[in-house]
């Protein structure tokens, strides 16, 4: 690719070399690391040497896409930065923290910074491609992680954590769009744009604190909304509001604008969910301390020994943290201690989608499927498009149409309604009343009743299962995503045998 650029871009990636554990590194020698003219002998990688892929995400001022190298397969996420835009935006500095810190990096719970390269218009920098995304996107998926799976994710960005402050890293902006999952769903801590490398101010003693204003709002500590300074701290502070929204679904601090969620901050002013575990309550409370002093974790070494032993963490293997698989994602089920347990595990589910790996092809509706059409069905329409409705389809339709007229524009013109409630949408501690209608098609659709507008469906597959809890709540696991709904009419059990009979009659015996 050609050097040529703006006078300031070089000093951008001044400095930058290839990893020498780089698979894609390709070299003459193997003693490039003892002299400069081996050195000199590596192979220059540059965008034609990729194949690129889907954009994996966006920025204010890069893009990040999939890439695979055409000589040895491998995969990696490139970050691609408009130089113009860059110096523009004054974002040069930015771009030297993410390379100097990165270049700093090698540990299993960060993502790794291979090289970068460059040419007229765009600086690429190749990082690790963790291809199952954000956190966030499964807290949103979920709504919320049961205490399992939150321990043991909040344990590896604790164990991530150390590691950067071992470095003399403080990452600044911690928050579950920055911490992605890898093929294992293991994390990585990416985005180190804001981060700050301590090192020794004019008096030559060491400088732990970080004087500028960095971070989101809901995670963003109160001594930088205070003092405008950042310390080690403060990313104990953000690992505390993490696993406060890994359970509650949310972050503890949300105002209706930026403003109100500072000042929610410096005030602590947060509550907890009814139901949130005690022992995860505790340990929230001791990491959002608005003194970064007296906050769990701090005070070096010690700090960090003293929170790691904090009965939260009770049963965690540190030594063996990173070689150990990632629990099933489960949602969080705040304790109902007044009402009758009828099923008090998940296991059903994880038994009847081990026994089915692919769609059989025997429903109607594909999984995944974004877009239905009913004259699929050779009972329901001929090849030619005219409708071929038996007397007493129709008869159930036309009464249809007398009953429930309201719920027409939700329908296909040949669907018929199975059963309709009110139903309690929930995500982790929250919930949103919807209308939930079934209908034979098969269909699961949830509406807004106030607005009249359809919120969302539940898209069908072989590999969809439906698990009674107790008797006002049930899950519908799907391949994408887990629906948690409790029924205030507490007839839970009516839907669960009514879904399951639909999924019966259009995927055979196999459930």
């Amino acid at each position: 690719m050609s050097s040529a650029s703006t006078p300031l871009i070089p000093k951008m990636i001044n400095g930058i070399s290839q990893r020498s554990d780089d698979p894609a590194v390709q070299t003459s020698s193997n003693s490039q690391q003892r002299s400069s003219s081996t050195h000199s002998s590596v192979k220059k990688k540059g965008v034609k040497d990729f194949e690129l892929g889907k954009t994996l995400g966006e920025g204010s001022y890069s893009t990040v896409v999939a890439a695979r190298d055409r000589t040895t397969g491998r995969e990696y996420a490139i970050k691609i930065l408009d130089k113009k835009h860059i110096i523009k935006e004054k974002k040069v500095k930015y771009v030297n923290i993410e390379k100097n810190t990165l270049n700093k990096m090698n540990h299993p719970g960060i993502v790794r910074l291979y090289f970068t390269f460059q040419d007229h218009n765009s600086l690429c920098i190749l990082l690790y491609h963790a291809k199952n995304g954000e956190l966030l996107t499964f807290i949103k998926k979920l709504g919320s992680f049961d205490l399992n799976c939150t321990r043991y994710y909040t344990s590896q960005i604790l164990a991530a954590i150390e590691y950067m402050h071992d470095q003399g890293v403080i990452h600044r902006d911690l928050k579950p769009e920055n911490i992605l999952l890898d093929e294992k769903m293991h994390i990585k801590v990416t985005d180190f744009g804001t981060a700050k490398i301590l090192g020794k101010n004019v008096a030559g003693e060491t400088d732990d604190r970080a004087n500028s204003f960095v971070g989101t709002a809901e995670y963003v500590s109160p001594e930088l909304l205070k003092e405008k300074a950042a310390c080690k701290s403060s990313d104990f502070w953000a690992l505390g509001c993490i696993l406060y929204q890994l359970i509650a679904g949310r972050p503890p601090f949300k105002g209706g604008n930026e403003y109100m969620t500072f000042q929610k901050i410096v005030h602590l002013d947060y509550t907890f969910p009814e139901g949130f575990p005690p022992v995860a309550k505790d340990l929230v409370k001791k990491l959002l301390v608005l003194n970064p002093a007296e906050r769990l974790g701090a005070g070096g070494k010690e700090g960090v020994k003293q929170l790691k032993s904090h009965p939260f963490f009770d049963g965690v293997r540190w030594d063996t943290l990173w070689q150990q698989p990632a629990p099933r994602l489960l949602p969080y089920l705040p304790p109902k201690p007044h009402e009758e347990e009828l099923r008090t595990d998940t296991s059903i589910y994880e038994e009847k989608i081990s026994n089915v790996s692919v769609d059989n092809g025997n429903s109607p509706v594909a999984s995944g499927l974004e877009a239905r059409d009913p004259f699929r069905l050779e009972s329901w329409a001929s090849t030619d498009g005219s409708e071929k409705i038996d007397p007493e389809r129709a008869g159930k339709l036309e009464e249809q149409k007398r009953t429930s007229a309201q719920w027409l524009p939700f329908l296909l013109r040949t669907e018929l309604i199975l059963r309709t409630g009110p139903i309690n949408k929930r995500k982790g501690f929250f919930s949103k009343r919807r209308l939930l209608i079934l209908t034979d098609f098969p269909r699961l659709i949830y509406v807004d009743q106030e607005k009249m507008t359809q919120k969302g469906e539940i898209y069908w597959s072989s590999r969809m299962v439906v698990e009674l809890k107790n008797k006002k709540h049930f899950f519908v696991h799907t391949p994408r995503k887990t629906y948690y709904f409790e029924d205030p009419n507490g007839t839970a059990s009516d839907w669960v045998n009514k879904i399951n009979a639909v999924l019966i009659e259009n995927y055979g015996g196999m459930l």
